[in-house]
């Protein structure tokens, strides 16, 4: 049986943390800015741990 390899999107869009959790980075931030307030801009910035409903879908294909 062959290895099984790393699926390259989700390499670049999630990190796996010490504890096993995944890490991610939020979506809207790309443009259009100047319409979102300074809150919802803030908390964009910030990283966030997928939920554990997700999180063995994403773990198959960082083959981890």
């Amino acid at each position: 049986m062959p290895k099984t390899k790393t699926n390259k999107a989700a390499a670049k869009r999630f990190k796996v943390t010490a504890n096993g959790k995944l890490k991610y980075s939020k979506a809207g931030s790309g443009h259009l800015l100047s319409a979102k307030t300074r809150k919802r801009k803030r908390n964009l910035r910030s990283a966030a741990i997928l939920s554990t409903a997700e999180n063995k879908r994403i773990k198959t294909l960082l083959a981890s």
